[in-house]
């Protein structure tokens, strides 16, 4: 992609969008830049990945064709007010800020601004992320699929409406929290049984996995899959 995209703030997120873009030849690493005010953590990020960092947003924002807004949102309003004057309307903006709506980024930025909101989850950190991408009021569809194209280098897009953002947050946004917590008491069951905890762990883990690949790749309804899997009278069919 011939853009430069500015990443302002480079936690764990926001260098594995990097790690995916690099990986992906999508951006070349002079056409990265990251905005990190740890000077030591931004040297070790430079030193990993090769790309320019910097320490100050605004110096990063005037750079960017795309800039992506990788910060807590509590401090949102803080950092768009920094750099407004380095945005205008032949820049795209990426929040991915829980909570920051497109309409609220326009409102403090008081311009007809491109806004795409997206939200991730965790498993972008390995690749497996499920991302959300709806456009604000100026953002172009060729914005939207420019956003789309990028974070389908961490794991699988939808396109949704933002009214439903809040209910995605809490499906695949907070759901990663849920599974760890079937994936921990499985393994707990198991430890109960005689198992030792680490064994039962990569038990209950791996078939998680796989039943969820089943899902996504058989396009099978998981009640048909449960039902595929308990006979009955046997040991599943207990289980419920």
């Amino acid at each position: 992609m011939d853009k430069t995209i500015a990443f302002i703030g480079a936690g764990k997120m926001a260098t594995a969008i990097i790690k995916g873009l690099l990986g992906s030849g999508l951006f070349d690493k002079n056409h990265i830049i990251a905005s990190e005010p740890n000077k030591d953590y931004a040297h070790k990020i430079e030193q990993e990945l090769g790309i320019k960092m910097v320490h100050n947003n605004r110096e990063a924002a005037a750079q960017a064709d795309i800039i992506l807004l990788a910060v807590k949102p509590f401090v949102v309003k803080d950092v768009l007010t920094e750099i407004e004057d380095r945005i205008d309307d032949s820049k795209l903006i990426i929040t991915i800020a829980a909570g920051i709506s497109t309409n609220r980024v326009e409102e403090i930025l008081e311009k007809t601004a491109r806004v795409v909101k997206v939200m991730p989850n965790t498993p972008a950190l390995l690749g497996e992320g499920m991302s959300a991408v709806c456009k604000g009021l100026h953002a172009s569809d060729d914005d939207f699929e420019c956003v789309k194209e990028i974070f389908s280098k961490v794991g699988k897009v939808i396109s949704a409406k933002e009214d439903d953002i809040d209910a995605i947050t809490g499906v695949s946004g907070s759901g990663p929290a849920f599974y760890y917590y079937i994936i921990d008491q499985i393994a707990k069951a198991g430890e109960k049984l005689g198992l030792d905890y680490k064994t039962a762990l990569t038990l209950s883990a791996q078939t998680a996995l796989g039943a969820a690949r089943m899902v996504l790749e058989t396009g099978v309804e998981p009640q048909q899959l449960i039902a595929n899997v308990t006979t009955p009278g046997g040991t599943t069919a207990e289980g419920n």
